[in-house]
């Protein structure tokens, strides 16, 4: 089970060969995107040169794969963690660690090639499928 990141949604709109063969490889598996994903897209169409286009392309991605709200269990997570990261010296983009903490919820892995934006969060799995050979990586 899969919770997409932003940027490898735009890799497979932008046809990256080796993202779209990874999805290709994983059709039967169940994959989502997070709300905050959502927006991001959503941000990026309406300041694109051709927005309309754009906007058509994301809102066709929202039917094709759940959008996950956050939900109340998602800031319980979220808050949690992020205080354990300040304690830690760590930093984490909030909507970064919202996306994080949806997938420990509902213990999906993330599939980002933003692999350094998360790695610091404990007990999250992620896959970078911009690589001809999807890595995966759990941590502690």
């Amino acid at each position: 089970m899969y919770l997409i990141d932003t940027d490898t949604i735009i890799f497979v709109l932008k046809g990256v060969p080796e993202v779209v063969a990874n999805f290709e490889r994983r059709t039967a598996a169940p994959m989502a995107i997070s709300v905050i994903t959502y927006g991001e897209l959503l941000y990026g169409a309406m300041k694109s040169a051709r927005r309309h286009e754009n906007l058509a392309r994301v809102r066709r991605v929202a039917e094709i794969y759940p959008v996950i709200d956050v939900s109340r269990g998602v800031m319980d997570t979220f808050g949690a963690l992020k205080a354990d990261l300040e304690k830690r010296g760590k930093r984490v983009d909030d909507f970064d660690l919202v996306i994080a903490s949806t997938a420990l919820m509902l213990g999906y892995s993330v599939v980002t090639n933003n692999e350094r934006h998360f790695k610091v969060v404990p007990g999250l799995r992620t896959e970078n499928w911009s690589r001809a050979t999807a890595t995966s990586r759990a941590r502690p």
